[in-house]
């Protein structure tokens, strides 16, 4: 098998995914059975500077370079090959946001992420104007919100685009975007696969007084579907991914994708009918649909699968963040008596602990809003633990009560899909880091959604294998291949992953946990427009 490998290595016929996700850049270097055979990571966190939460973009050109050399020293050592070829590369990253720049390529404002919560006004201006939903994260509601708050940087704008275009761009010099990326700025036709061309022309006319030197045709990616080459590594793209310069420019990129088109290619989700469940800083669930919407709903955004399709996209802002706060103190108070900590051991002995629990999480009440939510209206973060003293509050207790309001947001946005539109679930395939732990993510996802929910192999790495993928279907696919039949007949023949049924008693213990949930809403709102408001960190 490692001669296999070391041909296939020596030959070019790999394929290279790397996605910026929001807590860990990951690369995999896939072959030709999709197995992955070299991997790299590198840890970093955003930051809240001047109102906005953002990454540094110096950062992004660190952390890929470290995640690409871990990645290709493991490569060298495992079969005693330099990296020099690679058949396909693609880079994919958080959807949304807004990096704005001017002629020179120089950021004009810094990185604005999908966690800002600071576009109100231009989204439901936008929402109304083209009724159609547009989220505060997305592109065009930061843009146009800067021109409402008159910001300088607007007229001096030559290109906006996300976090995996942008990338994209420094290593190809083509301003490039994947469908489902492309879907996150602005809303997409169905039927031209690219930017809507009449909501493009209601907003020219919208922002005409301006007089702006830029129209938002010109300044948005060029669009492109699952498949199709978007640019090769230039030589200046080398530089900044291997500086060693041990690998060949020339190298073809597939169009940069989002993490939900990764997370849909990752688990076979982008059929009609198909779904997926992303659980990390945020988290979403996406469906495939048949059918169009009958009305706009402010929880419910439309999207696109790397291939075109319209999928119904149900995202909330928070989920693991406040969870991997308190495990950090468990860690604390593990290292303060003597202990070697071992997060690993930290997280499936807290995680496994709330298979324990009572099932609705014993009268405990938590609100893990490290940010704004968007589902629930709230503008700010403060994270909230709440209990009576008649709760039973005990460490199994804590610990399901931390997982189900990871997912109760979420859960909100669901009931409009499967109640008021009955759209119809037969199962969900999960993937992202609470899945990690082997059944305990699935256990209370079956119980927030009452739907099976499998989750395959590569669970924890999904994003960057899914975005491999896409690099691979766009030099191996054959002629008129679709990429549902690619994934389908190539990529997960005779794969399954494992299924968990939803329970009965943990299905009633989250409506209960739900209940509570919901009627504690407008206290939480009121507490946190109180803490906003004086508590000045």
């Amino acid at each position: 098998m490692d001669l296999n490998i070391k041909q296939a290595l020596m030959n070019g016929e790999t394929s290279l995914g790397i996605e910026f996700g929001s807590t860990r850049i990951k690369a995999v270097l896939i072959d030709c059975n999709f197995e992955i055979i070299g991997s790299g990571s590198y840890e970093w966190e955003n930051q809240l500077i001047d109102g906005y939460w953002t990454y540094d973009l110096n950062e992004v050109i660190s952390g890929l370079q470290e995640t690409y050399l871990q990645l290709k020293q493991e490569v060298e050592n495992r079969y005693s090959v330099a990296l020099q070829k690679i058949g396909s590369i693609g880079f994919s990253a958080m959807m949304q946001g807004y990096i704005a720049l001017n002629r020179e390529g120089e950021l004009l404002v810094p990185f604005r992420t999908w966690r800002n919560a600071t576009t109100e006004t231009a989204a439901s201006v936008l929402t109304e104007k083209f009724q159609f939903k547009i989220p505060q994260r997305w592109s065009i509601a930061h843009l146009y919100q800067a021109i409402l708050n008159d910001e300088e940087h607007v007229a001096n704008i030559d290109y906006i685009t996300t976090l995996s275009g942008y990338v994209h761009w420094l290593l190809t010099g083509s301003k490039s975007l994947g469908l489902g990326d492309a879907s996150g700025m602005f809303p997409i036709d169905k039927s031209t696969r690219q930017y809507n061309k009449d909501m493009i022309d209601q907003f020219a006319t919208l922002i005409a007084d301006k007089g702006y030197p830029w129209s938002l045709k010109h300044i948005l990616p060029t669009v492109y579907g699952a498949g199709e080459h978007a640019g090769c590594l230039s030589k200046d793209g080398v530089r900044l991914l291997d500086p060693s310069g041990c690998l060949q420019a020339g190298i073809p990129l597939c169009p940069p994708e989002g993490d939900a088109g990764t997370g849909m290619v990752a688990t076979n989700s982008v059929k009609q009918r198909t779904g997926n469940i992303s659980a990390g800083t945020s988290i979403f669930a996406m469906f495939v649909m048949e059918e169009d919407l009958s009305t706009v709903y402010p929880e419910i955004d439309i999207v696109a699968t790397p291939d075109g399709s319209p999928v119904g996209m149900v995202l909330a802002n928070n989920c693991s963040s406040d969870i991997n706060a308190w495990l950090g103190l468990f860690r604390e108070f593990y290292e303060e008596i003597g202990l070697k900590a071992d997060m690993n051991q930290i997280f499936n002995v807290l995680f496994n602990k709330a298979l324990e629990a009572d099932a609705d999480g014993g009268g405990l009440l938590s609100y893990g809003y490290y940010s704004g939510e968007n589902i629930t209206g709230f503008a700010k973060g403060r994270p909230l633990f709440v209990r009576s003293p008649e709760s039973r509050f005990n460490l199994a207790n804590f610990m399901r009560t931390h997982l189900y309001t990871a997912f109760a947001a979420l859960r909100m946005g669901m009931d409009i899909l499967t109640q008021k539109e009955q759209v119809k679930i037969d199962r969900i395939l999960a993937h992202g880091g609470l899945f990690k732990t082997e059944i305990v993510g699935q256990k209370m996802c079956a119980a927030a959604l009452n739907v099976p929910v499998s989750v395959m192999p590569t669970a924890g790495e999904g994003g960057a294998w899914g975005m491999a993928i896409l690099a691979s279907y766009m030099v191996n696919k054959e002629q008129q291949e679709a990429l549902a039949d690619y994934l389908t007949i190539k990529v997960f023949n005779g794969k399954e992953g494992k299924e968990v049924f939803p329970d009965s008693a943990d299905v009633n213990g989250f409506n209960l946990f739900m209940e509570r949930y919901t009627e504690g809403l407008s206290i939480e709102q009121a507490a946190v427009e109180h803490l906003v408001e004086n508590w000045k960190v």
